[in-house]
C-alpha cells in the first residue's frame, strides 16, 4: 500500500507520496467526493426529465471521476521539465481542437464549444491550465534572458487564445483567462504603470462588450434587475429558494425540489442542490475547501524564488478559485449567470478532466522535492 512506503524508497510512487502536499491532496479528494455524492442526488431528476435511465449521469460521472483521479496522479508525478513540455504539447493540441470546434463543433444554446469525437468534448476546458503554465514559462525565460520578449510573447498567446474563445463564443472563459494573465503580469514584477494601462484596457473592453454584444448585455441586465428590481432570472430565483429551503442542515438527501425545476441542476447549478439537501453547512465546507486550495497553494508559492514556480502555482490556484467563485456567485445572484462548471464537482467529462489537469500540475509544482528539480533545470 502507498501508506507503507519507506521515506528512503526510490520508487516513483513512494517519492510522490512523501513529497506531495497532503493538505492539498486531501482537499482535492474531498471535492471529488462531494461531486460523486451530489451527482447521485441531482442527476436522477435530470435523467428522468430527458427520459433516460435514472442513474445514467451517475454512472458516467463515476467513470469521469476515475479518469480524473488518473489524470491528477499522472500530472502530479511530473517534474518541472515534463510539466513544461506537457503544457506546450497540450496547449498546441487544445488549440488544434479549438480551431476544429469553430468549424465542425456542435452548436448548443447558440455557442459552438463542443466537438463530437464519438463523445462530446469541450477543448477550452483543457486549454486554460495549459495556457497558465505556458505563459508562466514565457515570463521565466524573460527573467533569465533579458533579450527574450516574454511579456509580448505571453500577450500574443493571450490575444490568440481569447480570439478563439470569443469565436465560439465563450465570454466567461475569456474573462477568466484574461484575469489570470493579469495576475501573472502583476506577480512577474512588471511596472505598476503597465499594470494600470492593461487593467484600464480590460475595463474598456468589458464596457464595449456590454454595449455591442446582446448576449453579454442580457446577462448583466438580468443580474442588475435581480439585485435592484427584485426580479431575478427564473433559474436564479429557484436557486435562491433552494438555499432558503435548505437552511443550515438541509432538508435531507433526495428531498430537495430545485433539481426538478432547473435543467442544469447536475452541472452549472449543482451548488443550490447542495444547499437545499445538505444545507449551509456543506456549502460552507465546499467554499472553505476551494479557499484552502487557493490560499495554501499561494502560501507555498511565496516561499519560492523561481518565477516559473511562483507564476504557475499562483496562476493555477487563481484560475481554479476564480472558476469556483464565478459558478457559486451566479447561483446566489452575486454575479451574472454563466455556463461554467463548479471545478471537480459538476457533472461533465471535459470540465472534470480540465480541472484535474490543472490540479495535477498544481500538486506537481507544490511538491517538496521540486527545489532539487529546479536546480537541475537551471544547471
Amino acid at each position: 500500500m502507498v501508506f507503507s512506503f519507506s521515506r528512503s524508497s526510490s520508487n516513483m510512487l513512494a517519492n510522490w507520496w512523501w513529497t506531495v502536499d497532503k493538505i492539498l491532496l486531501a482537499t482535492v479528494a474531498f471535492l471529488l467526493l462531494c461531486g460523486v455524492v451530489l451527482s447521485m442526488s441531482a442527476s436522477p431528476a435530470v435523467a428522468k426529465t430527458i427520459n433516460v435511465a435514472s442513474y445514467h449521469f451517475v454512472y458516467k460521472h463515476a467513470l469521469f471521476v476515475c479518469v480524473a483521479v488518473f489524470a491528477i496522479l499522472f500530472f502530479s508525478m511530473m517534474g518541472l521539465k515534463w510539466t513544461r513540455r506537457l503544457a506546450i504539447l497540450g496547449y498546441v493540441g487544445a488549440i488544434f481542437l479549438l480551431v476544429l470546434t469553430i468549424f465542425f463543433g456542435v452548436e448548443i444554446k447558440g455557442a459552438k464549444r463542443w466537438l463530437d469525437l464519438g463523445m462530446r468534448i469541450q477543448p477550452s476546458e483543457f486549454l486554460k491550465p495549459l495556457f497558465v503554465v505556458l505563459t508562466a514559462w514565457m515570463f521565466e525565460i524573460q527573467r533569465r534572458y533579458k533579450n527574450f520578449p516574454g511579456f509580448w510573447a505571453s500577450l500574443g498567446l493571450l490575444g490568440f487564445t481569447c480570439l478563439l474563445l470569443l469565436k465560439q463564443p465563450d465570454y466567461g472563459m475569456t474573462v477568466v483567462v484574461v484575469l489570470v494573465w493579469l495576475a501573472q503580469v502583476y506577480l512577474s514584477g512588471i511596472p505598476l504603470k503597465t499594470i494600470c494601462v492593461l487593467s484600464g484596457l480590460a475595463i474598456v473592453l468589458f464596457v464595449v462588450a456590454y454595449l455591442v454584444l446582446p448576449h453579454v448585455q442580457l446577462r448583466i441586465d438580468g443580474l442588475l434587475n435581480g439585485i435592484f428590481a427584485g426580479k431575478p432570472q427564473d433559474q436564479v430565483k429557484r436557486s435562491l429558494d433552494a438555499f432558503e429551503n435548505g437552511g443550515f442542515w438541509g432538508v435531507g438527501v433526495g428531498e430537495g425540489v430545485v433539481k426538478w425545476h432547473i435543467p442544469d441542476a447536475h452541472t452549472d447549478f449543482i451548488f443550490p442542490v447542495a444547499g437545499e439537501e445538505f444545507g449551509m453547512f456543506i456549502c460552507l465546507m465546499i467554499v472553505i475547501a476551494y479557499g484552502i486550495v487557493v490560499v495554501r497553494s499561494m502560501g507555498i508559492a511565496t516561499r519560492e524564488n523561481n518565477m516559473f514556480l511562483v507564476l504557475s502555482i499562483c496562476g493555477l490556484a487563481i484560475s481554479f478559485g476564480l472558476q469556483a467563485f464565478v459558478n457559486m456567485a451566479s447561483t446566489m445572484q452575486l454575479g451574472p449567470t454563466k455556463g461554467m462548471a463548479l471545478p471537480l464537482i459538476s457533472y461533465g467529462g471535459s470540465s472534470l478532466l480540465g480541472a484535474s489537469i490543472g490540479v495535477g500540475m498544481l500538486l506537481a509544482l507544490t511538491r517538496r522535492n521540486v527545489h532539487a528539480e529546479n536546480r537541475d533545470d537551471e544547471g
